[in-house]
């Protein structure tokens, strides 16, 4: 396949998360403002739609074949076709200015999430957690808006951006641990190369940034240089995912919030779900450890 396309015209608010489930052979993701989780069995293009019960912000795949949820205020396990969730940790219950955002589980086999301030204009009151089934441990805090989450093939290394500031940081992983260490600041992309929003790491070692400003995937290195940026149809994504039973396939969610409407007049398909190949394998997902 020569670039993106868009595979799924779901003109979704706020699309997020997309997470591949190698068991079931699907790609999840989630559109936020709508309370929805989505259900793609690839190859294919049927979409099946799961109502949530509240905000569902990010997802991971868990050890039992669950999914660790994270909603605006907690984060749960869930068995997909049932209406069971089991609670987790509650984070942040005293800030009703923020909500839970971009989640994702570690090689540590913890479920990494953050939050961010939801007012305007936001503040530096999110923060990000480590959570495993004895709860949530904070890490660090004055996050606008938690982002970025991905880890290297080697688990050696952790980005987290925050897209308000805006800027990406590398640190050093201990996956025995799950220790973090030496923060480092690695990019700062200005509106124009593309605000950092949801990355994924490749098997090469370039971390792929969504560019939610600037409608474009930009892959850095280590020490955060910008060594690719490759345009997308859809002019605000959020997320890329490697896929597929090579990890080549590469899904990328997007959102319609933020448009104007003339940008919505020019690309009435934004918030779509779009497909592509950047020429590599992308690094396995981990699975939170509740069994």
């Amino acid at each position: 396949m020569a670039g993106f396309e868009v595979l799924i015209d779901g003109r979704y608010g706020i699309g997020e998360g997309p997470t591949w489930d190698d068991r079931r052979q699907c790609l999840w993701w989630t559109d936020i403002p709508a309370r929805m989780l989505y259900r793609l069995d690839w190859p294919g293009e049927a979409v099946a739609s799961l109502p949530m019960p509240r905000r569902l912000c990010s997802l991971g795949l868990a050890e039992s074949g669950r999914l660790i949820l994270a909603f605006e205020d907690g984060v749960f396990l869930h068995e997909p076709g049932t209406e069971r969730f089991d609670w987790v940790a509650a984070i942040e219950p005293e800030l009703a200015m923020n909500r839970l955002n971009d989640g994702k589980v570690g090689p540590d086999g913890a479920f990494w999430v953050g939050s961010m301030d939801e007012r305007t204009p936001r503040g530096p009151t999110g923060a990000l957690y480590r959570v495993t089934m004895a709860g949530a441990e904070r890490q660090f805090g004055d996050v606008i808006v938690s982002n970025g989450l991905a880890w290297s093939g080697d688990g050696a290394l952790m980005i987290h951006a925050d897209s308000r500031l805006p800027a990406i940081d590398a640190w050093d992983f201990d996956a025995a641990s799950g220790r973090i260490s030496h923060r480092r600041r690695i990019a700062r992309p200005a509106d124009e190369v593309g605000r950092p929003d949801g990355g994924a790491f490749d098997a090469a070692g370039i971390y792929w940034s969504a560019g939610v400003s600037a409608g474009r995937l930009n892959g850095f290195d280590r020490e955060g240089a910008l060594q690719r940026s490759v345009a997308l149809p859809l002019p605000h994504p959020t997320m890329p995912c490697f896929a597929g039973s090579d990890l080549r396939t590469v899904f990328v969610t997007s959102l319609r919030a933020m448009g104007s409407a003339l940008d919505l007049a020019r690309w009435p398909q934004s918030g779509g779900l779009m497909i592509g190949d950047l020429g590599v394998a992308g690094v396995a997902v981990h699975r939170f450890r509740d069994v």
